[in-house]
């Protein structure tokens, strides 16, 4: 899908883009094209312009993740919305698909967490240790299906791998994520977890945006379409 087709907000200084799963956000050492630069490409050349263009990364997602990502066009915009991040003054929205059928209609997790770079994996405690960083999230329950159960995440802080390794600790790995404990991979490599809204006051104009990202690929997401059980 073209990256036109996915531009979920853009003014002049801001462009939120619907990511596909797979796709990497900044260059990694795969060589592969990250979403940053094509949307530096799509802003050069839809508008034209004959010098390098400016597009700064506010928040990350994994790559097998999906959703709603936020670049910044002009570096007063970067600034004042790395700020909001570190106030927790960005509210993000996630959906997961989990295994297994998660009791509580909603709860709040908190672990300490670990980041093992070798592994490229992070590791998680309900005990605080020296060293390791708090993670906060709280979850509710949107559907349950026979096997799975389809939560809304309210995301609180932003640590690596954070929805993935607290869900996974407490029982109910998100669906494809080898990683952590699913049973079974998706078809198309993507782990169901989707960045699905984000809420915040412009760090320009003021006002108050809120974005929802719709489902762009439905492999693995099918069950969406099925009835839930009570």
């Amino acid at each position: 899908m073209l990256l036109k087709n996915r531009i979920l907000y853009e003014d002049n200084h801001l462009i939120i883009i619907n990511k596909l799963s797979g796709e990497i956000v900044q260059g990694d050492k795969t060589g592969d094209v990250p979403l940053i630069e094509s949307v530096k490409s799509y802003l050069k050349e839809e508008y034209q312009k004959p010098c390098n263009v400016f597009c700064g990364l506010v928040h990350r997602i994994d790559r097998p993740v999906s959703g709603a990502v936020i670049f910044a066009k002009t570096s007063k915009a970067l600034t004042r919305m790395n700020e909001m991040i570190k106030n927790r003054q960005l509210e993000k929205k996630y959906w997961a698909l989990t295994e297994g059928i998660v009791e509580k209609d909603e709860a709040d997790l908190v672990h300490y967490l670990k980041k093992n770079e070798k592994l490229n994996k992070s590791f998680a405690s309900t005990e605080f240790k020296s060293g390791w960083q708090k993670a906060e999230l709280h979850f509710k329950i949107l559907k349950r299906f026979y096997r799975y159960t389809l939560l809304e995440i309210n995301l609180k802080t932003g640590r690596h791998h954070q929805i993935r390794v607290q869900l996974s600790s407490e029982g109910y790995p998100i669906c494809g994520d080898l990683k952590y404990g699913a049973k079974r991979s998706n078809e198309s490599g993507a782990i169901l977890l989707h960045a699905r809204y984000l809420k915040f006051i412009h760090p320009i104009s003021q006002e108050l945006i809120s974005i929802e990202a719709d489902i762009l690929n439905k492999s693995g997401w099918k069950i969406l379409d099925s009835s839930p059980i009570k």
